[in-house]
C-alpha cells in the first residue's frame, strides 16, 4: 500500500519546490515509522512504566466554559464544526462515525468536558460516562485519535479535568484513567511533530505530570517541563507575539501556560525561567492585540473571539501598563473615536504557516468601539476555501487576477499539512508619530515578479479630527521603454473593505462616497474615494468557524504598467 500510494503521488510531488518535496517524504518517512512502531508491544511498555498510583493537583483552565453546549450534551447532542450528531440522552458518539473529520478532530479533543462539567453533579457524571466509553473502545493507541493533533487539546482538558471526574470513579476506574492519561502524556512528549506546536504539546505533557501523583507524576513533568524550557524562546518571539503571527495564537498559549503556573504552585514546583518570561512576554502580546471591542484582529489565522473569553485571559493583567505601537509586526493607531490595526509584516513560513495567510498591508478598523473594516476571520477550524487565507478576503488591495500566494495541496497538505507559500517576503514600515497625528508608509514586494509593480499603502489617521486618510497604489519597480508593451498594458486591481455582518453600507447619489453604519450608530461614517468604480458586493466573516454574511466596499481602478496608479480614501464620521 506504501509503495502504491509513493508511485502514484510522484507527479504531483515533482511540481513542488525541491525543498518543499524533500521535506514532505522525510516526514512521510517519519511518520510511517512512528506509526509502526507505535503500535508495537514494545512502545506500549515504554509508555506505560511507571504506573500512576492516583492524581494529585486539580489543574484549572481559564477559558470560560458554555453551560449551554454543556446542555445540549446531557440531551444527546453533540453540536461541533458545523455538524450535529444525534445520540439521544446517554448515548454513545464513539461507536459510530462523525459526520466529518473536523467534528471528529473536536470530539476527541474532549474540549466538551469543561462545558459539561460547568451544569455541576449531572454534568460531572455525564463527563465521566463519555470518558470510560472513549477508553473502552480507543485506550489503546489509534492512528487517529492519538495524532499530535487530537493528543495534544485531549492531554491538557484530561488533565484539567481528571481530579474532578475520579471524585465519582471507582478506585480501579481512578487508575484507569491515572494510567492512560500517563501514556498520552508520554507518547505525546515523544512525538517528532516539529516546532510549530512543540509548546503547546509540552504545556500539555507538563499538565498531565502535575495532575498525576507519585513519582510517575514527577518524572513526566521533569522531562516536559525540560522541553517546554527549550521550545518557548522558539515560539514565544522577544517582544511576545507567537511565531506563527496569530493573535489567536498568543492568547492560547497563554491561557495553557497560566493553567501549568497554578498547577505548579499546587505541586510546589518552581516553573522554568523560561516559563515565566514567556508568561510577561505573552501578557503584553495579548494587551496590544485587545482592541476597543475587548476582542483580537481577526488576522493570521485567529478569530476576534468572544471579549469576555479574551477578558479571562487578562484577568491577572496589569492595564495601566503603556500600549507599544507596534508588536509582532502589527501596527497600532489610535485615535479618539477611530482604532486601527495594520499587518506590517510578512507571513510566517514553513511549519509555522499552517495558519498564516497571504494579505500583505490588510488593516482593521474599529469606530466607536465597534467593528467597522474587518478581515475574514478564517482560522484553521473554519470550513472555509484556501482563498480565504489570500489578499481578496482582506482589507487590502489586490492588483490583476492571482493572489500574493498559494497553499500546499494534494498529497504534500495531507503530509506537511496546509502551509502557505507566499509571494512576498519583504514588507517595509515607516512610521511618523505626531502630537495630533500618526502616518504610517508601508509597501511590500508580493506584486513585483508577476506584474512589476510595488503596492504602497499609506494612512494618516488625524487624531484631532478623527480622519482616517489611506492612499493605495501602485508604483513601477523598472522604467519602460515608451512604446514597449508595459507602456501599453493595463492591470486591473481592487481596493477591498470588508465589513463586519452587523454594518450596514450604502452608496451615495454621486456613485462614490459609502455611508456606513454599525449598529446603534444614528450618523455613522463616510468612507469617500476617487476610485473609477465603487460597488458594494457580497462578503463572508468567519466566526466560531461558521460563515456569517457580510458586505464589502469594493474600489476599482486600473494601473499602466509602466507608470502605476493610485486610489485614494478617506473614512470620517458623518455629519
Amino acid at each position: 500500500m506504501v509503495a502504491t500510494g509513493a508511485t502514484s503521488s510522484a507527479p504531483a510531488m515533482a511540481r513542488l519546490p525541491g525543498r518543499i518535496t524533500l521535506q514532505a517524504i522525510g516526514r512521510l518517512v517519519r511518520t510511517q515509522a512512528q506509526r509502526e512502531w507505535a503500535g508495537t508491544p514494545l512502545h506500549e511498555w515504554r509508555i506505560g512504566k511507571p504506573k500512576p498510583e492516583g492524581f494529585a493537583a486539580r489543574p484549572r483552565d481559564l477559558r470560560p466554559p458554555r453551560p449551554e453546549n454543556g446542555r445540549r450534551i446531557l440531551a444527546g447532542e453533540f453540536a461541533f464544526a458545523g455538524s450535529t450528531l444525534e445520540v439521544g440522552p446517554g448515548g454513545d458518539p464513539w461507536d459510530r462515525p462523525s459526520p466529518s473529520r473536523r467534528f471528529a478532530v473536536e470530539l476527541h479533543r474532549f474540549g466538551w468536558l469543561r462545558d459539561l462539567m460547568a451544569l455541576g453533579e449531572e454534568g460531572e457524571a455525564e463527563a465521566l460516562r463519555l470518558t470510560l466509553e472513549w477508553r473502552r473502545l480507543f485506550g489503546r493507541w489509534n492512528a487517529f485519535s492519538w495524532s499530535a493533533e487530537v493528543l495534544e487539546r485531549r492531554v491538557f482538558n484530561l488533565a484539567c479535568a481528571a481530579r474532578t471526574l475520579t471524585e465519582r470513579a471507582s478506585e480501579a476506574e481512578t487508575l484507569g484513567l491515572a494510567h492512560d492519561l500517563a501514556r498520552q502524556a508520554r507518547h505525546l512528549l515523544i512525538s517528532p511533530d516539529g516546532p510549530a506546536r512543540a509548546a503547546e504539546r509540552a504545556v500539555a505533557a507538563a499538565l498531565a505530570g502535575a495532575a498525576l501523583a507519585d513519582v510517575a507524576g514527577l518524572k513526566l513533568l521533569d522531562q516536559a517541563l525540560g522541553k517546554l524550557a527549550r521550545t518557548l524562546p522558539v515560539t514565544v518571539q522577544p517582544d511576545g507575539g507567537h511565531a506563527s503571527r496569530s493573535p489567536q495564537a498568543a492568547l492560547e498559549l497563554l491561557f495553557d501556560l497560566a493553567c501549568l503556573d497554578e498547577a505548579l504552585v499546587q505541586r510546589g514546583v518552581a516553573a522554568p525561567d523560561e516559563m515565566m518570561r514567556a508568561i510577561d512576554r505573552l501578557a503584553g502580546a495579548v494587551r496590544f492585540f485587545t482592541l476597543a471591542d475587548g476582542s483580537l484582529p481577526s488576522l493570521q489565522g485567529g478569530e476576534a473571539l468572544r471579549p469576555g473569553y479574551v477578558a479571562a485571559a487578562r484577568a491577572s493583567d496589569e492595564p495601566a501598563r503603556p500600549i507599544p505601537p507596534s508588536r509582532n509586526g502589527y501596527q497600532r493607531l489610535e485615535g479618539r473615536a477611530l482604532q486601527v490595526l495594520a499587518d506590517g509584516a510578512p507571513p510566517a513560513v514553513g511549519a509555522w504557516s499552517l495558519a498564516a495567510c497571504a494579505q500583505p498591508l490588510a488593516v482593521e478598523v474599529l469606530a466607536r468601539g465597534q467593528r467597522l473594516i474587518v478581515g475574514s476571520g478564517w482560522t484553521p477550524d473554519a470550513a472555509a476555501p484556501d482563498t480565504a487565507r489570500l489578499a481578496g478576503a482582506a482589507s487590502t488591495a489586490v492588483l490583476g487576477e492571482g493572489g500574493c500566494g498559494r497553499t500546499l495541496e494534494g498529497l504534500a497538505a495531507r503530509i506537511l499539512g496546509p502551509r502557505l507559500l507566499a509571494d512576498y517576503r519583504r514588507v517595509e514600515v515607516e512610521r511618523h508619530d505626531g502630537e495630533t497625528a500618526v502616518w504610517l508608509e508601508m509597501e511590500h514586494d508580493g506584486w513585483d515578479r508577476p506584474y512589476g509593480l510595488r503596492h504602497q499603502r499609506r494612512l494618516y489617521l488625524d487624531v484631532a479630527t478623527d480622519e482616517l486618510r489611506g492612499e493605495d497604489s501602485f508604483s513601477p519597480i523598472a522604467p519602460a521603454e515608451e512604446g514597449s508593451e508595459a507602456s501599453r498594458r493595463f492591470i486591473p486591481f481592487l481596493v477591498r473593505f470588508h465589513l463586519h455582518p452587523e454594518v450596514r453600507a450604502s452608496v451615495a447619489l454621486d456613485r462614490k462616497s459609502v455611508l456606513l453604519r454599525p449598529p446603534g450608530d444614528e450618523t455613522g461614517w463616510w468612507l469617500r474615494n476617487d476610485a473609477l468604480e465603487v460597488v458594494i458586493e457580497p462578503s463572508v466573516f468567519w466566526q466560531d468557524g461558521q460563515p456569517r454574511r457580510s458586505n464589502q466596499v469594493v474600489l476599482r481602478g486600473q494601473a499602466r504598467q509602466s507608470a502605476g496608479a493610485r486610489i485614494r480614501w478617506k473614512l470620517a464620521a458623518a455629519e
